[in-house]
């Protein structure tokens, strides 16, 4: 242990060392230096509430994928294509099902976003169950932590994940524009094709997209069961992904601002891979109103209204496709947000939001009912401001929030939730900046905590809820140093998380048959809250990342959860070194990148088998041609090109679910 956080210090220090060095020698170049900014695209965080770009972001720590690198990291999962972003990892359920991971923080506690708006599925409930935002169809993907995150819920403890499709389109294109995309993966026979396009007629804007991706069960380096020959090996069983997308929209636009609805459909089928075999069957129908209004009022830079309904389910199924339990959520989510002009100083959002759900996961076998039919609505306000006092940049968020949670067969609760972030930022000299950011977050135990009670057949645990759980109570502290100018840039955070009331699910070693009777079926999971404490380190360098020529990533990150009456959290992420060479000229474009995961042995008390470290290797190479009006680019993508046997400690499946082995990806992608 103590060797490995050495080591991994030591390459933090020796990246920015090494980097500083060669941003020294670049500074004598003043032109370069001088251009740098420019190379730099502005792309827009839609997350935040003073549409700023990614780069503007200090006090608020963002990460956009968008363009070429969101297409060369794009997965079969929003957690596969995020997962080698600093401090963000992934779960893993086979190719269906990979959520994202930010900071040793899961579940409920990361907010999963479409377009600003709740994904609304039930992926938080348990990595098994897919996020239903599609990223084949994404304009881009946001990351955001911070202030900002108090806009879309007091439970976002860890961050927000928001995927950006422009379903609703904010402007007219003079002319149609899309692109469209097809795509082969060899370690799974993966064919996948997607593609969105644009149009207006007169002041109505139009968006239609679409997603049709089938994969078969991928291979597998070595054997399935780490260490057992006698297991599986060739192809992971119940690793298959079958998924359809559909999604069109319109709205009216002018100086005014816009107002537009769309509809969107999903169904996915996916294989989960545990030793039982079983399947999700997952349907959801979406429907969205979005309006914004400019400068309605004296003093008032904008206005914007959302209304979002989703009505989603899924089955999970056995191995003979008879369901077993049944997973159903009905929500409707409005949101309210009033941008002032700068006032004393202060530049800021404030805002109402409303959710109403009525979740339920029933058994379809007339057992015990896994959660009963609840309803949950919310009442929130938020408030979110920024100002500078001489050079110091201040940023503030507060939101206060009322969550009631009414079972049918169960006692009510409510929960009123206080959170609130301050952030602060100092650039002591051009070019450098430090800054810390001190919050106070609440989160309502989720329905499934509070009341599950019956068998979860695809994580093959029997699930045990606490009707009397308390609201948890997190207090996070965050310092940070970085270079935010120049052809070298780079950052350096530290942070600690102390949660009061963490609730968790501990396997414990009992098991139980369907009914929650003695038997050897299922694991006995029983949900129970206790302090808890995650603290951990990041670290990025970047050179040249969005010019021509050479281009130069490196990083590191680390988190470590630990119970306060002792013992690690589960499933925790391995401490990480990454880097990425690129290289762009022209139609060239190219780059290789290596990932090192420590052998993490961090283990919660019902865990056994520390994760072996890998070395992940992967490659790009694409080519762009100009047709008339159109570019046309043929790429060729390589992952995992060492054909490692790849376990990911934050997966419940580590011990019976590799990932993939070497793959090559051969796709055309056109852009008009």
């Amino acid at each position: 242990m103590n060797v490995q956080r050495t080591l991994l210090a030591s390459a933090i220090l020796s990246a920015l060392s090494a980097l500083n060095h060669a941003n020294a020698q670049v500074a004598g170049a003043a032109s370069a230096a001088a251009d740098a900014d420019a190379v730099v695209p502005k792309v827009v965080v839609t997350a935040t509430p003073f549409g700023k770009s990614e780069g503007d972001q200090i006090l608020t720590p963002a990460k956009i994928l968008a363009g070429d690198e969101l297409r060369d990291k794009l997965g079969s999962s929003l957690g596969e294509t995020l997962s080698q972003e600093l401090g963000v990892s992934a779960s893993g359920f086979g190719a269906g099902a990979s959520r994202p991971i930010i900071r040793g923080l899961e579940g409920s506690r990361v907010k999963m976003l479409e377009n600003g708006m709740a994904v609304a599925d039930v992926s938080g409930l348990s990595n098994d169950h897919a996020v239903s935002a599609d990223g084949a169809v994404a304009r881009q993907i946001e990351i955001l932590r911070g202030p900002a995150a108090l806009l879309y819920g007091s439970g976002a403890i860890g961050g927000l994940v928001n995927v950006v499709n422009e379903r609703i389109p904010a402007a007219l294109e003079a002319h149609p524009s899309g692109q469209f995309e097809t795509r082969y993966s060899t370690v799974d026979r993966g064919r996948g094709a997607s593609g969105a396009v644009d149009a207006a007629v007169g002041q109505i804007g139009l968006h239609l997209d679409g997603n049709i991706r089938r994969s078969d069960d991928y291979k597998i380096p070595d054997n399935r069961m780490l260490g057992d020959p006698a297991s599986a090996s060739g192809h992971l069983p119940q690793s298959f992904t079958r998924q359809d997308t559909l999604g069109a929209g319109a709205s009216l636009v002018g100086d005014w601002g816009h107002a537009g609805v769309s509809v969107a459909t999903l169904n996915n089928r996916y294989g989960i891979p545990t030793l039982a075999g079983s399947q999700i069957d997952q349907s959801q129908i979406r429907y969205d109103a979005d309006s914004l209004f400019n400068k309605p009022f004296a003093g008032v830079e904008n206005i914007k209204v959302k209304f979002g309904y989703t009505d989603y389910d899924h089955a999970e199924l056995d191995q003979e496709n008879h369901p077993e339990v049944l997973f159903k959520n009905r929500s409707l989510e409005t949101r309210a947000e009033l941008t002032h002009a700068p006032l004393a100083g202060w530049h800021g959002t404030v805002g109402m939001q409303t959710e109403n759900a009525h979740f339920s996961a029933l058994s379809a076998e007339g057992g015990p009912d896994t959660v009963p039919v609840t309803r949950s609505t919310s009442t929130a306000t938020f408030l979110v401001e920024e100002t500078d006092i001489g050079p110091l940049k201040l940023n503030a968020g507060a939101r206060l929030e009322s969550v009631k949670r009414k079972p049918v067969a169960h006692q009510e609760r409510q929960f009123d939730l206080g959170s609130y972030s301050v952030g602060a930022m100092w650039p002591f000299m051009p070019g450098y900046a430090t800054g810390a950011t001190v919050s106070v977050a609440q989160r309502a135990p989720a329905t499934e905590e509070l009341y599950s009670g019956g068998p979860h057949d695809a994580t093959q645990t029997f699930d045990i809820g606490n009707a009397d759980f308390k609201k948890e109570t997190s207090r996070n502290i965050e310092l940070s140093l970085q270079k935010i100018s120049g052809l070298v840039r780079w950052k350096a955070n530290v942070f600690q998380n102390k949660v009061k009331d963490f609730i968790y699910g501990n396997i414990s070693g009992a098991r139980v048959d369907a009914e929650g009777n003695p038997g050897d079926e299922l694991l006995q999971r029983i949900y129970q809250q206790a302090g808890a404490s995650i603290r951990g380190a990041e670290a990025e360098v970047s050179y040249n990342q969005h010019g021509e020529g050479l281009s130069l990533r490196a990083f590191a990150d680390s988190s470590r959860g630990k119970l306060d009456q002792g013992g690690s959290l589960p499933l925790q992420p391995a401490a990480r070194i990454g880097a990425d060479l690129g290289y762009r000229s022209g139609p060239v474009r190219a780059g290789v990148s290596l990932l090192r995961a420590q052998r993490q042995d961090r283990l919660a008390s019902f865990e056994h088998d520390a994760t072996p470290g890998y070395t992940q290797l992967g490659a790009n190479l694409s080519y762009t041609q100009h047709i008339g009006n159109a570019d046309l680019t043929w790429f060729m993508i390589g992952r995992n090109l060492l054909n490692q046997d790849i376990r990911l400690s934050t997966s419940v499946l580590k011990e019976v679910s590799p990932l993939p082995g070497r793959n090559f990806l051969f796709g055309v992608r056109t852009k008009f």
